[in-house]
């Protein structure tokens, strides 16, 4: 603890020097006041038997007089001792107490602590910066996954529940300004199994200035960042931010795809959503007339999407309908009162967008908006996750939680890279396409939402299947959805995209056969992940796949297999 040590010495310089002035005092007074022995002889004490005679006396145990009863000037003496040395310490342990209760030393303490910690790493590790909701919501969704993070938050509320919390794993929490690039440092940024930082605070100049520090200081570490506007979002792409998700242009993309090709947001919200969450079965957006409370970063992204790039007839309900950006036709108001909702048309709308900052303001709204018009379709935005109850209650058609948005963006890209250029190519494909792949998704997973995977071909992650390749054994995409365990019976999964040589295929046909670093990506279930493992690392496992034999490992075990196998006249 090199920072530790100097800051308890600055402040322990007093206390001490008049802990030894006291207990100098205390002892040069016993060698110089005269007693007398058993003999009835003048005597002194030594300085050894003078210290000893303090040390019990400072500390109040009062071991008696010794070696010899004290003369009335040694009595005398004692009592001034006793009173000089116990205030002495008094007075030291007001300040040790006062040093443990310091804030700046406890921060320094744990700093030192947390960093020693780190240092014991031995696996790769996420750090996180921010603890809110979206934090959270990572960091349980990463542990989960058997993968490491760290904490960054400058708020010790945030991290005091952090600690206070049963993780499971250890998780180290730093209660520092991400913005300053020594705290990242400190958190691990420079470590060699750092494998990424994920900027998801509220603030957009800290998530920037953040992926600034990561882009420059370790260019190896990834960097995913949550963004508030387009104008962030474009600042952060345009040196090299590995992940910039705009939570509100995100869900508004979204929310035109389902009005355009619904079974094409389906497979996206289940591709996309929190692996082993209830399985999203929403009904889809309507066309006619929607109406849309709040103009912030959320209802603007809403509007762009629906009114200028949908054609849908839109009418905005904003306290500030004056301002220069808001559409012409707007109405005045806020929308938790019936008035204003009438005005904007509630009777013959068919949707309502719910966007305002406020969470009791957006329960207002859908509840008048409820009263008047019993089955309209109901967007909301809720703005925490701790009013989940309160929405869920209102049970509107399509809750917005941008924690949930920005979480599952990070996590499906951790998982597997390759999920994001697939949606982008199944969108291309058209509905009707999209419609096929839902219904197979659904027989592999009818409850809950599928997980998704990447697995590259090579040595590190799938040592059996190239070590098969490099004896001259094909290895075929079927043989990968085989159970190690029965290999009759097929895995929950389906094999999304094989991306080789800069090219990408969907839904690529189980008897192609694999080659040297190609790039797959397979939905499924947890348990068909977990089992592909062993088809992926182990050899034995591979071959039973492929051709039905087990072969048994080690020396032992052969030799048995090969006893069995043998004739009876042989074995005997």
């Amino acid at each position: 603890m090199p920072s530790v040590v100097p800051m308890i010495l600055r402040r322990m310089r007093v206390p001490l020097v008049v802990l030894i002035v006291a207990y100098s005092i205390a002892t040069v007074g016993f060698t110089l006041i005269p007693g007398v022995d058993d003999q009835g002889n003048p005597w002194r004490m030594s300085f050894f038997e003078a210290f000893y005679v303090v040390s019990y006396t400072g500390s109040t145990i009062g071991f008696g007089e010794v070696p010899y009863d004290f003369s009335g000037g040694q009595r005398m003496w004692t009592m001034v001792s006793i009173y000089l040395t116990v205030f002495s310490w008094l007075y030291s342990v007001g300040i040790i107490i006062s040093l443990l209760q310091d804030k700046s030393f406890r921060q320094e303490l744990s700093r030192v602590q947390l960093q020693r910690s780190l240092r014991r790493f031995r696996e790769p590790f996420y750090v996180i910066c921010g603890y809110g909701d979206t934090g959270k919501l990572l960091t349980r969704s990463l542990l989960s996954r058997g993968m490491r993070v760290v904490i960054v938050d400058k708020d010790p509320e945030a991290i005091d529940s952090l600690r206070v919390k049963d993780q499971g794993l250890y998780v180290p929490g730093f209660t520092v300004d991400a913005e300053i690039p020594g705290n990242l440092v400190k958190a691990g940024l420079k470590h060699p199994l750092c494998r990424g930082v994920l900027a998801v605070t509220d603030n957009n100049h800290t998530n920037l200035k953040i992926a600034t520090t990561v882009k420059l200081l370790n260019k190896h570490s990834q960097v995913f960042c949550r963004a508030g506007s387009e104008e962030n979002a474009n600042n952060m792409l345009s040196f090299g931010t590995d992940l910039v998700v705009n939570p509100y242009q995100d869900f508004a993309r979204r929310l035109l795809l389902g009005i355009r090709q619904p079974d094409t947001h389906r497979v996206y919200d289940w591709l996309t959503s929190l692996p082993g969450a209830a399985l999203p079965e929403r009904p889809m957006p309507p066309q006619g007339r929607w109406i849309l409370c709040g103009f912030g970063p959320f209802g603007r992204a809403v509007y762009e999407a629906l009114s200028k790039e949908a054609g849908i007839e839109l009418v905005v309900v904003t306290p500030h309908p004056k301002q220069p950006d808001v559409p012409a036709g707007s109405v005045e108001g806020k929308g938790t009162e019936a008035v204003t909702l009438r005005e904007a048309g509630i009777d013959k709308a068919v949707a309502l967008v719910v966007a305002t900052p406020d969470d009791a303001d957006n329960l207002s709204v859908m509840m008048t908006a409820r009263e008047l018009n019993s089955s309209i379709y109901m967007v909301a935005l809720q703005n925490r996750l701790h009013n989940r109850l309160l929405f869920q209650a209102v049970n509107p058609e399509l809750p917005v939680q941008t924690s949930f948005l920005v979480a599952s963006r990070f996590l499906s890209v951790l998982n597997a890279p390759l999920l994001k250029e697939f949606l982008q190519e199944a969108e291309k494909q058209g509905n009707a396409w999209n419609e096929q792949l839902l219904a197979r998704m659904g027989s592999i997973t009818s409850t809950i939402t599928p997980e998704s995977w990447h697995v590259q071909i090579g040595d590190e992650e799938t040592p059996a299947v190239t070590l098969a390749l490099r004896l001259g054994e094909p290895v075929t995409l079927g043989n990968l959805c085989r159970s190690p365990r029965h290999r009759l019976t097929c895995l929950d999964t389906i094999p999304l995209m094989l991306r080789r040589n800069g090219r990408n295929t969907l839904l690529p046909d189980e008897k192609e056969n694999l080659e040297p670093g190609d790039r797959v990506l397979f939905c499924g279930t947890d348990k068909a992940n977990n089992q592909m493992q062993w088809s992926l690392r182990h050899l034995n496992a591979l071959r039973y796949v492929q051709t039905g034999h087990q072969r048994p490992d080690g020396l032992v075990w052969r030799w048995l297999a090969k006893r069995r196998a043998a004739p009876a006249d042989v074995r005997e």
